[in-house]
């Protein structure tokens, strides 16, 4: 099946699941709460589908995008009949819960399926939490222009006192263009630096070439190639490479090019234990350069029991909220661009490809992450969306008085055109994305 297919029904289903979680979790509130739901539908415009059970339609209609529920009453622009199955003939509290409810259900289903993942496949770079101590830095990047070494650690960067490396990642990513403060350790130095972390083609996370240091351990071996005949095994940590230190798989291949490819002596501990072998590099003509033939994989990966993976899933759902929500405040300050956010064509060619990949926790990972998405950005507070009537009713709340139908009528009239014109710019981009031209430049 091409990526195209893919794209289509994995987006068809990833998204229909968000949006079916989501509306179930108005749907049950108001169920609870005696209030009338006239419609449960998957997908907006004219009924393709479906059945009618009780008081409620449930139905599919044409456009796939999006789904809604809609309740007795609730339109602020209907006149009210004052019937107890009216959504605004209950309570605010009542209101607030129904409204709560799509939100909360879409970051209990990331929750969820996260918790499920890592009691399958918990991958985890082993280096994020540790002290972020710099490896490497790329040629010609901003980590090299402004003057850092390998071997200093960063103590402190923008506000964030000792920091990890998973710490100085979410900096860098949310702040293109825009300069970083660093604090400097350096031997016994103290230093102050600062960094602008740069886009690709003016749009995406920043990048600064910065590599952080780490053990250089054999994960996996290449059949037939020098390192696997010369009886390196899977584990092996490599220290040096004739007698001079190496702290990554680039380092060693720039040792290997110095030296032309000749028989080296790699050496380093096994169980603990220190060990030696002597191979020959070989020349990659695809990749034009010398290698040994093994892979360094960064990653550590377990199976949790639940207690654990449901601590690790909502400790990665904490982060990753506070993520988005650090993004949107920067595009509101200008420090992030609209292009940065990712449209319903993104969210296509995601889908499809971790569709593609082997086994289903790729799909899973990225379904988790569209459902906090989805979640959060309901609960903003942008009349239309459920953050919108909750902002209202804490409004009215405080005021102990409805705000009047004309006033209400004018705020979602204006939210309305404010939020289709949101969503053109955001397809915009992302058709913008997909354009060879965009991709040249």
């Amino acid at each position: 099946m091409s990526l195209f297919l893919y794209s289509i029904v994995s987006v068809v289903v990833v998204l229909g699941i968000m949006i079916v979680v989501h509306e179930f979790g108005h749907f049950a509130a108001a169920k609870y709460f005696g209030v009338r739901v006239e419609v449960f539908s998957v997908g907006f415009g004219k009924r393709l589908l479906g059945f009618t059970r009780g008081e409620t339609d449930y139905r599919i209609s044409a456009l796939p995008f999006g789904g809604y529920v809609k309740m007795a009453g609730e339109n602020p622009m209907e006149a009210r009949t004052g019937d107890p199955g009216e959504f605004m003939s209950h309570p605010r509290w009542q209101r607030f819960i129904i409204a709560l409810a799509g939100p909360f259900m879409n970051i209990v289903l990331a929750i969820a399926l996260l918790t499920g993942v890592f009691m399958v496949h918990h991958e985890v770079l082993t280096f994020l939490g540790g002290p972020p101590v710099i490896k490497k830095k790329s040629p010609n990047s901003p980590a090299e222009r402004s003057g850092l070494k390998a071997g200093d650690q960063i103590a402190r960067v923008d506000t964030v006192q000792n920091p990890t490396w998973e710490d100085v990642y979410t900096r860098i990513l949310l702040s293109p263009n825009h300069p970083l403060d660093l604090a400097i350790r350096r031997g016994d130095e103290s230093l102050t630096k600062s960094i602008t972390p740069e886009q690709h083609g003016g749009e995406g996370p920043g990048e600064t070439g910065l590599a952080p240091a780490s053990r250089l351990v054999v994960n996996q071996l290449i059949e037939g190639l020098p390192a696997a005949t010369s009886g390196v095994k899977v584990g092996d940590e490599i220290k040096a490479v004739d007698g001079v230190p190496v702290l990554s798989t680039e380092a060693l291949k720039s040792y290997f090019k110095s030296v032309q490819g000749r028989e080296v002596t790699l050496s380093g501990l096994r169980n603990g234990a220190p060990f030696s072998v002597k191979l020959k590099p070989v020349w990659d003509t695809q990749d034009n350069e010398f290698h040994a033939g093994f892979v360094q994989n960064p990653y550590k990966i377990e199976k949790l029991p639940f207690g654990r993976a449901l601590q690790e899933s909502v400790t990665a759902n904490r982060k990753l909220s506070g993520l988005i929500l650090e993004l949107v405040k920067k595009m509101v300050e200008q420090k992030v661009s609209i292009k940065a956010m990712d449209g319903p064509i993104s969210i296509a060619k995601y889908s499809g490809e971790a569709a593609r990949q082997e086994g289903w926790t790729p799909l899973m990972q990225l379904m988790a992450g569209i459902s906090l998405n989805l979640g959060i950005f309901n609960l903003l507070p942008i009349p239309i969306l459920d953050g919108g009537l909750i902002l209202l009713l804490f409004i009215e709340g405080l005021m102990r008085r409805d705000i009047s139908q004309p006033v209400k009528e004018r705020i979602y009239q204006v939210a309305f055109v404010c939020l289709v014109l949101f969503a053109g710019v955001v397809i915009f981009n992302d058709v913008m994305k997909l354009l060879p031209v965009h991709r040249i430049q």
